[in-house]
């Protein structure tokens, strides 16, 4: 016997009952007009008023509330109103329009599932390929200025956020003090490569490259001074003892003026520079030869870091994420295994430390507490145990930073720059491009299962906070 298949059609609707459309619009349309989606489109027309406040004129001190009413009386209200109306519908819809995108992925898939060509085993190495080549060529299309920001703002944070990756996202451990490893490669850059930058000087002088071993080591060993006997604490207590070692690194480069020239800075610090075997070439300041050596560092970087969190010790350091109690039952030398970490991250932090220095002129402000917060930051941001997640994170974020130059006064920019983390964490908690790690936790969290705090790791049932 021989099957026969025929074509069907999905049924219609019986008559007097609404199809697909129209229910989707009406199940859209009470949620809208429900109690909570009012009292939501409140929420967001409030955030919308304070918006335009808070981006509007400066009040003065004869009349402090006078810019308060001319925001609100101000015509472009209007269009802050009409964001957070738009941004009302779009939560409201959101719901309902993700079966719809699903099918239509399904769809799309569909014909590469029926040839049986592999789908996903080429994909994130031509997708690498795509960003690698993106990156490269980015630079010859763009001003010097954002050229200079290519290095100083995005090059070196992308170096620093992927140091910090290692101790957040791929640890699960909470520094908040990491900045303080970048000013000590800065410093020993400035110490081993000049005896004009600060008042001691070094019985030798070196390459600023010739340094960059040395301020990885100095920053390496500072890691692990700071973790011997803070890692035993845990979550806040970890996160306050890091936040102090920063500040104390910050104060002592501030007011130790016989040692790092106070507040002044350091000047004068060579740039990288090759003389050797007949080669001679300076980088002087322009920003294009230090955006790709800072290029290939990162690359080089995210590949180390890549076959490090597939080996034993990645897969150590996961474990101490997910539960370190459990993960030192089984074996695991926890304390060890965290100072690598530490150790790890803040070597690299020192090596960006010696390409910050040999770029620009620094002072103990490039290091303060905002600096490391920015760095955390970034890594939440992108993705904790991202590499990608961080590198593109950092992109997005400074490269947002740097637009927000001209249009928007210097008060007004962290308001954006906050609206923005804010709405991430809201609808993308697990980061702009989140490890599968990561991403799994957040799933599970949503459906109940188990619990995904700011580092990711997953709390069983029960268990306190």
């Amino acid at each position: 016997m021989t099957a026969t298949t025929t074509a069907t059609t999905p049924p219609a609707p019986p008559a007097g009952q609404p199809g697909p459309a129209r229910g989707a619009r009406a199940t859209l349309a009470a949620a809208l007009l429900s109690l909570n989606g009012l009292r939501r489109l409140g929420t967001y027309l409030l955030l919308g008023l304070v918006a335009a406040v808070a981006t509007g004129p400066d009040g003065t001190a004869d009349e402090p509330l006078g810019a308060v009413r001319d925001s609100i009386l101000d015509p472009r209200i209007v269009v802050f109103l009409l964001l957070a109306v738009a941004l009302w519908l779009v939560v409201a819809a959101a719901p309902l329009a993700r079966p719809l995108v699903t099918t239509l992925i399904a769809r799309v898939r569909e014909p590469v599932v029926a040839s049986g060509l592999p789908q996903h085993r080429y994909a994130p190495i031509v997708t690498n390929l795509v960003l690698l080549a993106i990156a490269i060529l980015a630079p010859l299309f763009l001003s010097g200025a954002a050229r200079q920001a290519l290095v100083n703002d995005i090059g070196i944070y992308a170096l620093l956020a992927l140091g910090l990756n290692v101790v957040i996202g791929y640890a699960g451990l909470l520094d908040l003090g990491y900045i303080a490893f970048f000013a000590i490669g800065a410093y020993a850059t400035a110490y081993f490569t000049t005896d004009k930058a600060l008042p001691v000087h070094s019985p030798f002088l070196l390459n600023p490259f010739l340094v960059m071993p040395i301020a990885l080591i100095l920053a390496a060993i500072a890691g692990v001074i700071l973790g011997g006997p803070t890692l035993r604490l845990r979550g806040d207590y970890l996160a306050i003892v890091t936040l102090g070692f920063g500040e104390i690194i910050h104060l002592i480069a501030n007011n130790a003026d016989n040692l790092t020239n106070g507040p002044r800075g350091a000047f004068g610090v060579p740039h990288l520079s090759i003389n050797m075997l007949g080669l001679e070439y300076d980088w002087g300041n322009d920003p294009m030869p230090y955006y790709y050596v800072l290029l290939v560092i990162v690359v080089a970087v995210m590949i180390a870091f890549g076959r490090l969190e597939r080996s034993r010790i990645g897969r150590s350091w996961a474990a101490i994420r997910e539960d370190e109690i459990a993960a030192e039952a089984t074996g695991v030398p926890t304390l060890k295994m965290k100072l690598l970490a530490f150790a790890i991250g803040a070597s690299v932090s020192g090596f960006a430390g010696v390409l910050f220095a040999s770029k620009q002129f620094f002072n103990p402000q490039s290091f303060s507490l905002q600096a490391s917060f920015l760095v955390v930051t970034l890594v939440i941001f992108g993705g904790m145990g991202s590499r990608l997640g961080v590198v593109v994170g950092v992109a997005v974020l400074q490269g947002l930073a740097y637009y927000l130059r001209d249009p928007v006064p210097p008060t007004d920019r962290y308001i954006y720059f906050g609206a923005v983390v804010i709405l991430m964490m809201i609808f993308r908690p697990q980061g702009l491009i989140p490890s599968r790690r990561r991403k799994r936790e957040i799933q599970l969290s949503e459906q109940g299962v188990g619990g995904a705090d700011s580092l990711g790791g997953a709390r069983p049932e029960g268990a306190q906070a």
